[in-house]
């Protein structure tokens, strides 16, 4: 057969390929001031496939959140988090009985900011295998984020966990870690490696050596900070698309203060939501998905 043939079938498969392979955005509600209503209508139309949040509380909010996923045809991604001001046992009981509630609503997966930095090993696997059961028993996806103040509040310390605890799936979100370790954790990629086999899940923001969060990812001063974040996570991708067709980020830049803002009128320097539709046309630029 001719090179020319072989060129052809190359060329056939790449594009086979990357037809077959999704990114589902999902869009943070964090710091929403508009009804739930108004925001999945933006979030609709900004090109999202989902959103993330914490559960309303209230059974308002619950009705008008489900009313307004469905009309607008969106996913939903739910928060549980370990309650830090409880006792351990406390905290643990209401930690593995809140993720019936959210099971059943069937989201498409649930995200959780799991234990205490001050927890021993044992207490914060306890969460973690309490997590894993209920995965097990209910056949949902439950991350665990990369997050400060948790278990997994660094590298070196998440790896023991992961290396203990097979079962266990993170979602990536390295913003955290570049200001933990104050680095873009250069030279460090043969150490991320087992974490980014397990990530199943990105939040993308953009944090550096000083901050988790850039005040804009277009400026120009960012933009060594933007592609070291881009290199991790088109990695993870393209490991997790060689076993799945579809691979979840949620676009996470959070409101003020976690915004930078200007002193005095504490307005915010840059725009949330430009940031985050930003974040989520780069990442399908790069990975060649629409």
């Amino acid at each position: 057969m001719s090179i020319r043939f072989f060129a052809i079938l190359s060329l056939f498969t790449i594009t086979l390929f990357s037809q077959q392979k999704k990114l589902e955005f999902f869009q943070t509600d964090w710091g929403r001031q508009i009804s739930w209503d108004a925001f999945c209508e933006k979030t609709k139309a900004s090109g999202y496939d989902g959103l993330e949040t914490w559960f309303p509380s209230d059974e308002k909010g619950q009705s008008e959140l489900k009313a307004a996923l469905e009309k607008y045809e969106l996913k939903v991604g739910f928060l549980n988090g370990t309650n830090k001001s409880l006792p351990f046992a406390e905290s643990l009981k209401a930690y593995t009985a809140h993720f019936k509630t959210l099971i059943a609503w069937k989201p498409a997966y649930i995200n959780c900011h799991t234990g205490n930095d001050f927890y021993t090993f044992e207490q914060n696997k306890a969460f973690i295998d309490a997590a894993n059961k209920m995965a097990k028993a209910y056949n949902i996806p439950i991350y665990h984020e990369t997050h400060r103040g948790r278990f997994s509040y660094n590298l070196p310390d998440t790896k023991n966990y992961i290396e203990a605890i097979p079962e266990l799936k993170m979602t990536l979100d390295i913003s955290h870690w570049m200001v933990v370790h104050e680095s873009l954790l250069s030279g460090q990629d043969q150490e991320l490696a087992e974490v980014l086999e397990r990530s199943y899940h990105i939040h993308a923001r953009v944090g550096h050596a000083e901050g988790p969060q850039v005040n804009d990812p277009e400026a120009p001063e960012w933009k060594k900070a933007v592609n070291r974040h881009m290199d991790i996570w088109e990695k993870v991708i393209r490991q997790k698309w060689e076993t799945q067709d579809v691979y979840t980020i949620t676009t996470e830049f959070g409101p003020a203060d976690y915004m930078p803002t200007l002193p005095y009128t504490q307005v915010p320097v840059a725009d949330q939501w430009k940031a985050n539709v930003y974040m989520m046309k780069v990442l399908k630029d790069r990975l060649q998905v629409e």
